[in-house]
């Protein structure tokens, strides 16, 4: 079965770290742009950052540009986002994604409920004190 697989997440305190890993079943993650998006309760989901499949093109949304990173392993098959000085703002599902058709890593994150080929389970985040 082709699927995206998450893990990570949890309860944090503010200012803490927290990872969230996308590991690829089934399906050769290589050719894949990875985006990840979260949602907030009461909020419209939004692309966090985007990664290329090609050349490692990255994009990050204002909110998290200087304390998250995205980063992709293809040997093996997984795609992370390391988030640092997490915020209560940052509370949300975190959920990744995998296309391999876009035409820059930007307007994969502008496009937060994109028919992508495939979509992680989602994982919850929580900063709170």
């Amino acid at each position: 079965q082709q699927q995206l697989v998450q893990s990570g997440g949890g309860l944090v305190q503010p200012g803490e770290s927290l990872g969230l890993s996308c590991a690829a079943s089934g399906f050769t993650l290589d050719y894949y742009a990875i985006g990840w998006f979260r949602q907030a309760p009461g909020k419209e989901r939004e692309g966090v950052s985007c990664i290329s499949a090609s050349d490692g093109t990255i994009y990050y949304a204002d909110s998290v540009k200087g304390r998250f990173t995205i980063s992709r392993d293809n040997a093996n098959n997984t795609a992370y986002l390391q988030m640092n000085s997490l915020t209560p703002e940052d509370t949300a599902v975190y959920y990744c994604a995998a296309e391999a058709h876009i035409r820059t890593v930007q307007d994969m994150c502008n496009i937060p409920h994109g028919r992508f080929a495939f979509w992680g389970q989602g994982a919850q985040v929580a900063v709170s004190s």
